[in-house]
Formats: C-alpha cells, structure tokens, sequence
C-alpha cells in the first residue's frame, strides 16, 4: 500500500488532517502522522519507508531526503518551497510541488492588518495616517500580490505593480498600473508589499539604494521572505528616514539591533501570513489532492524542481 507521511512539527488543523486522511483513504492509501516533533532525527526514521511526504515549514534537507529510499514525490502545504532540498530531491528523482494560492489570501489580509497597524502608529493612541488615496506598491504579481490589489482598490488606493515575469497588459486588465523598472516602483510609492521569492537573484536585493528612493512617510510590509531584506542596508535606511517605516511577518536576523526603532519597526515572532483556519486546511487538501493525481495519473502540475 503507497504509504502517505504527514510531518509536521506545527500540525495542520483538525479538519484538515480529517480532510486529508478521507482524501488518501478513499485512494486506497495510509496515511502516518509524524506531528509537533522536536527532533529532526524523528522525521528522518519516519520517512524511512513513506512513498510521499507532506511538509509545512518542516526542513526536507538532504539527509531527509536521502533517508527517504522508497519516496517519490515531497509536497509542501504552501506557496514558498526553500524549506526542499531541490538538488537533493532531482538528483533521486524525486518530484517536489508546493500548493500555490492556498495561502494567498491569507497572506494578503495579514498584509492590510499590517499596513493598517503602521499607518495608524502602532495604534499608540498619536494621529496616523488614512490608506485612501495614497499609492501602493506591488513587487510581484503572483497569487499574493494580485490579492493585495483587489484589497487594495477597497481601500481606494493607486495601485502600482513591477513584476519583470508578467505582461504589462496582463496586470493592467486588473484595473492596476505597471511600471517598467523596480525604482520606479520604490520612487512612486509611499507603502510597498514585498512578495518576492528567495532567489540567488532576489536575497539582499531589497536594500539602502532602492529603500531610499521611496518617498516621504514610506513603509514596506513583507510578507516574502526575510533573505530578501538586506538588513545592514534596513538599518541605514532608519538611521537615515525618520519617517520609514518597515513591518515583516517573520522575525530579521540581529532583530535587538532593530528593536532600537522603535514605532518604526515591527515583526511577528513567527511567519504568520498563512496562519488562518481557512489557509490551513485548503493547503492540506491540495497537497493531498496533488499526491494522489500524481501517483494515479502522473500529474506534475506543481512541480518546483523541473
């Protein structure tokens, strides 16, 4: 019988594991359950004998990996996939997928809670700031950020977008503006919502130079990942700006060297974006709805590690 582990060390909700084990059943499945571990070593002897794997923020490292003799495919329960070894993982053929737009509403909402929050000054009882009328930035149009652009237009802001990957008439049917370059994204926005993925490319490319380009009374919220702040570039850009502001979902590193900023600066102890029942559960299902078309019908659809 193929053998489905599900290891995580922050467990999916009820339901979600209900919905998953009634998905591998009906299948002709077994589903294991490895939750709310504390040891990598743990993961590593489970996986030892599991034709499938399902992570969250969970590590499939190399020695997991390796570990895994009979595995075929790793789904991670989310849109971001660094936490897979992908070299590891093509080198024994093994597929990876994540679960892109489970989360992205989620993350979305979570990036107006915050955006509010700075706005308002912490909500420190001082006069803020209103969101209408004022002009945010989009760095990446995928699932998330075209979310962030319909909340957006709620609010009655200008909606700009850069992302080098999508059409220019592919974002402008949305009712949003292009624009052509990343500094002109930075130079015309007050607030920006980071979305960009880690990527040789990307990490440390949110630095002084383009920071310092935004205008007055500027704040970034990002909800990507924190490799991509150059955080010595971050923390210029507060010693230079007394009016920047910067909010992050996940915790920088040397983050007691930020906390000096105080009301300018501010994160979550952990990575929240996807942190709500409904993106819970539509992420577990699909990673397993994504498991069984691709032992049954060979569907790659998700694949990362092409």
């Amino acid at each position: 019988m193929t053998k489905i582990l599900v290891a995580t060390e922050k467990p999916f909700a009820a339901a979600a594991v209900d919905g998953i084990k009634k998905i591998f059943t009906e299948a002709g499945f077994e589903t294991v359950l490895l939750e709310k571990y504390s040891d990598s070593n743990d993961l590593i002897k489970a996986v030892s004998d599991a034709d499938a794997l399902i992570i969250r923020s969970d590590k499939a490292t190399r020695q997991v990996i390796e570990a895994g003799k009979n595995l075929k495919i790793i789904v991670r329960a989310g849109a971001g996939y660094d936490n897979i070894d992908l070299a590891a993982a093509s080198e024994k053929g093994i597929t990876a997928m994540n679960t892109p737009g489970q989360n992205s509403n989620a993350v979305a909402e979570l990036t107006f809670g915050m955006l509010v929050f700075m706005a308002r000054s912490n909500f420190n009882g001082g006069s803020g700031t209103e969101l209408k009328g004022k002009k945010l930035g989009i760095h990446a149009y995928g699932n998330v950020g075209k979310n962030v652009a319909r909340i957006a237009k709620g609010f009655d802001m200008s909606v700009y977008v850069f992302d080098p990957f999508v059409t220019k008439e592919t974002i402008e049917k949305d009712g949003v503006n292009a624009v052509d370059t990343v500094e002109e994204l930075y130079s015309t926005c007050q607030y920006i919502s980071l979305n960009i993925p880690a990527t040789e490319k990307t990490k440390k490319s949110i630095n002084f130079e383009l920071l310092s380009k935004m205008p007055k009374g500027a704040a970034v919220i990002n909800t990507a990942r924190k490799e991509v702040i150059d955080e010595e570039g971050l923390k210029n850009m507060f010693a230079a700006r007394a009016d920047f502001k910067y909010v992050s979902d996940i915790m920088p590193d040397n983050h007691s060297e930020l906390l000096q900023f105080e009301n300018r600066y501010f994160s979550t102890p952990k990575k929240q974006g996807a942190e709500t029942s409904e993106a819970n559960i539509n992420a577990g299902l699909a990673a397993a709805n994504q498991i069984v078309k691709f032992f049954k019908n060979g569907d790659k659809t998700f694949q990362v590690n092409k």
